[in-house]
């Protein structure tokens, strides 16, 4: 199954982020750190251009935690600075306005040359939908001024909110792209909320996510639902029937579908990762590290 989601809003929004580009300093790209690289919109590095960024691994809590530092690693080595933070708790955000000014020395420092006491600095939030943008900055600013929800698509317009007296950030809507190329990454966004789940059928993903957890999750997979070492002899679609009478649903594999889907979405199988950092010669899959 192939998926694909990129409402009229999408559009629009898209243009105006290039028009307000000019107005900020510099651009905060929040992912999410389980998909780090699925969830990168990649029409962005052009609108983006050299415009000074930061990428942020939002939901880190969610993500596993050996994953999350190698992916920083290959960020840093791609000169690309990024940190992994957790919106729901708020202790680690103070470093990303420090990030900031680090990134921003340069041009604080000649800022400071010219007599500025205060340099005020811009930042556009940008990212695809439900990866945490709005979370996070109602966490830098101390209120609930940024509309949030569990599902994509909440925020609709911009707007400006102040975190400081010197560094304020731009809100903008989350932004997919028209098209994915590898249908991979369509069913990756679906798996974890960034796609609105009346795209889909529940039971598509769910297989796909079943696939993925067997690869790379095994042993918390079992945990999680009990199984058996003999459940893992079936193949993805037995497994998954197996599950759904092992969980109380009878034949109802689209009902247990939209249960693992979300039980994947809070986190009930442990800090997991699904995107695989690319090796050194190649954009080819690797197995992750458990």
């Amino acid at each position: 199954m192939t998926i694909q989601w990129f409402p009229g809003h999408m559009a629009k929004a898209r243009n105006q982020v290039q028009e307000k580009l000019k107005l900020v300093d510099i651009v905060l790209e929040i992912v999410d750190a389980r998909i780090p690289e699925s969830s990168r919109n990649p029409m962005m590095d052009e609108i983006i251009a050299d415009k000074p960024r930061l990428l942020v691994l939002n939901k880190a809590d969610l993500a596993d935690k050996k994953q999350t530092a190698a992916w920083l690693d290959y960020y840093q080595k791609h000169d690309l600075p990024a940190i992994a933070i957790d919106a729901q708790h708020k202790s680690r955000l103070p470093q990303i306005e420090k990030t900031v000014r680090q990134i921003l020395a340069t041009k604080i420092t000649r800022q400071q040359a010219k007599g500025l006491k205060i340099v005020k600095l811009r930042a556009m939030c940008i990212g695809i939908p439900n990866v945490g943008k709005s979370t996070v900055l109602n966490r830098l600013v101390q209120k609930n001024i940024a509309k949030t929800g569990n599902k994509p698509g909440v925020t609709k317009n911009q707007q400006w909110l102040k975190v400081s007296d010197s560094f304020e950030v731009l809100d903008t809507p989350g932004i997919l792209w028209p098209k994915f190329e590898d249908p991979d990454t369509g069913m990756k966004l679906a798996l974890l909320g960034s796609i609105k789940d009346s795209i889909f059928h529940a039971d598509d993903v769910a297989l796909f996510g079943l696939d993925l957890l067997r690869q790379r999750y095994q042993a918390q997979l079992q945990q999680t639902y009990h199984l058996q070492a003999a459940d893992f002899e079936r193949d993805n679609a037995g497994l998954l029937l197996t599950l759904t009478k092992k969980n109380g649903f009878k034949d109802d594999y689209d009902q247990f579908s939209e249960k693992m889907i979300n039980d994947l979405r809070k986190g009930r199988f442990g800090g997991v990762t699904l995107d695989v950092i690319p090796t050194p010669t190649s954009e080819t899959e690797v197995p992750t590290d458990d």
